[in-house]
């Protein structure tokens, strides 16, 4: 009897998780999908679009793996965020406290990285978190609402340089600017308190958002994402513009995307690197 291919999606927040599923199913029919879900964080509805789920804590590496070895996982993906707070409300297990012991700077890349190398020892393979997203990830030029002007593709030429050397950094993956001026830089605490701070600064005149994937991004964790959330907190700030980097940026649920960036009159264009 040949066993299904089997992946194990470490689900965080967001509807990230959701359309991996229902892309999964539909370009690979009859493929087994089993979720681990994290309390606090994963949208319980998940759970009806698995074939089996698994509920643990943040810092439970231990049972999240031995869930997936049950499961026959050979393959793994990450994706979906884990809010700040439950980061530093952890209860580590013992695997990830030895884990942690080895990792010197700790940073999303080295973290994800030294999960990714324990997933390793049990036999399953990190698989990029792009894995059967490839009509998710916008080519260049103009993806929804207003076309840019002059101005604002000047704007986006700026911020795009900015934000690859922060993400170079490791301190974030957005910023945001108006007229060449950066309003605001992403670190710790995301990308939404980001847009807040820099629409503030900016008044909700010619704000713009650029989201930019690190110069060397492991695609396997940390994609840079946007969706409806980001429109609406967006528009929330009087940001008016988003710039994202052509074919390495995912945009979730493109539909309702388009129409919040038509209601709110949100130009995205995607910017194609050099």
């Amino acid at each position: 009897m040949t066993h299904p291919r089997t992946i194990g999606i470490i689900a965080g927040n967001g509807v990230y998780p959701e359309t991996f599923i229902a892309e999964a199913r539909r370009k690979s029919p009859g493929i087994k999908l089993v979720v681990v879900a994290f309390h606090g964080e994963t949208k319980p509805e998940l759970e009806k679009l698995a074939d089996a789920t698994e509920w643990v804590r943040v810092g439970q590496l231990s049972k999240l793996i031995k869930f997936f070895v049950r499961q026959g996982a050979k393959e793994a993906v990450m994706m979906g965020q884990i809010s700040p707070k439950n980061l530093f409300d952890l209860r580590p297990d013992l695997r990830i406290l030895m884990m942690l012991a080895r990792v010197k700077e700790r940073n999303a890349e080295t973290l994800f990285g030294a999960i990714g190398d324990e997933l390793a020892k049990d036999g399953i393979t990190l698989l990029s978190a792009t894995t059967f997203l490839d009509d998710h990830l916008p080519g260049p030029g103009p993806v929804c609402g207003p076309v840019f002007k002059k101005r604002q593709l000047a704007d986006a030429e700026f911020g795009f340089r900015i934000a690859k050397q922060t993400s170079a950094l490791d301190i974030g993956q957005s910023v945001v600017v108006r007229h060449g001026t950066v309003l605001a830089a992403e670190a710790f605490e995301g990308t939404n308190a980001c847009i807040r701070r820099g629409g503030e600064l900016g008044n909700g005149k010619d704000v713009m958002l650029v989201k930019v994937s690190k110069p060397n991004q492991d695609f396997r964790f940390d994609v840079p994402v946007i969706g409806p959330q980001t429109i609406e907190t967006c528009a929330a700030a009087g940001v008016r513009s988003i710039a994202i980097e052509a074919g390495r940026t995912l945009l979730l649920e493109k539909e309702r995307v388009a129409e919040l960036c038509a209601k709110h009159g949100i130009g995205v264009h995607a910017v194609k690197e050099g």
